[in-house]
């Protein structure tokens, strides 16, 4: 059997067949990580005097769901409307595994905008079905699909009822099915958890993370911050059409200076931190204090400091949250 190095510098040999192989599965994790991958380029886009983006760029990777966020007015929702051509832009590319979108790409992706867009006289599963065919689906695959995620959903026993005889929440359930019955390979999203009940929102957190862990680019905004950090591998966050913070969730959340998580019993203010020298209140919720901490600041003082105000209950080193990350970055 003929046999080939496996590097000029090594002396380590094996068949050609096997090198080969490996030279394969390299190229294709290499392939792999080039697909699917949505970015987005210096989009600019005004409304009279109002600048909705301002040179806006960030990329959205497949197998992770990405958090869109931002305050009211940032220009989440034009961003998601310019991917589907739905507004027109002044500058500015988006592109689709290195192709500029257009209707081929648009009829891959999946689109759950904040507003709700389904006929409301029309039943639920005819809709459905309706919708998938516009996608390409046939009718059998799309009334399959249908039935699958109806009940994957936990509703499918409301596939004969109308749209508008469904509660806020399962609305919901059923736009987003509309997004993802056709398999798509990118989900954008508008809000998909407002209305929802605990449980929905889990189930809808599960269907992204499996989404994602299957290839599928996930980019979904939310003003709820906590289901964003539970549910985010990664997040972008734009104030006034640009942006302001990307990255990973673990990485942003174990950045910048020390946080320290404080309760005292019966004090539900904080005052006792206001005005120190090199801590900043960040949050005060329910009684629990977040302290940022310069690097001068001792955190035994701030220890004895709380003891002199009450019993400390609490006192510990943590993470950065969202919500703390969100307040920083849109100040």
């Amino acid at each position: 059997m003929h046999l080939r190095p496996i590097c000029r510098t090594s002396c380590t040999w094996e068949p050609s067949w096997n090198f080969w192989r490996k030279a394969r599965t390299l190229t294709i994790d290499i392939l792999s990580q080039m697909e699917h991958l949505l970015h987005i380029e210096g989009l600019r886009r005004n409304f009279g005097t109002l600048t909705a983006l301002d040179d806006l760029s960030f990329d959205v990777p497949a197998g992770q769901v990405v958090g869109f966020l931002g305050p009211n007015g940032a220009g989440k929702t034009t961003t998601m409307r310019a991917i589907f051509g739905l507004t027109d832009l002044d500058a500015g590319t988006i592109t689709w595994n290195g192709t500029v979108v257009g209707q081929a790409q648009r009829r891959r992706f999946g689109y759950m905008p904040e507003e709700r867009g389904l006929y409301p006289n029309m039943l639920v599963g005819e809709q459905l079905q309706y919708l998938g065919r516009l996608h390409g689906m046939t009718a059998i695959d799309a009334s399959s699909a249908t039935t699958t995620w109806l009940d994957r959903l936990g509703i499918a026993d409301r596939i004969a009822s109308k749209v508008e005889d469904l509660s806020h929440g399962n609305q919901q359930r059923v736009q987003l099915v509309a997004a993802l019955l056709h398999e798509p390979e990118m989900l954008v999203l508008d809000e998909p958890l407002a209305g929802l009940d605990p449980s929905g929102i889990d189930v809808i957190g599960e269907v992204l993370t499996e989404q994602a862990r299957s290839g599928c680019c996930v980019l979904f905004s939310s003003h709820q911050l906590d289901q964003v950090e539970d549910l985010c591998e990664s997040v972008v966050i734009i104030d006034k059409g640009h942006l302001v913070v990307s990255g990973k969730v673990d990485d942003l959340a174990t950045s910048g200076p020390r946080r320290l998580v404080v309760r005292i019993e019966g004090d539900r203010t904080a005052s006792w931190a206001e005005g120190v020298a090199g801590i900043t209140v960040s949050e005060v919720t329910g009684g629990e204090v977040r302290l940022v901490l310069d690097a001068s600041v001792d955190s035994n003082a701030v220890l004895e400091l709380a003891r002199s105000t009450g019993r400390v209950t609490e006192f510990v080193f943590a993470r950065r949250r969202l919500s703390e990350l969100f307040r920083e970055a849109v100040k």
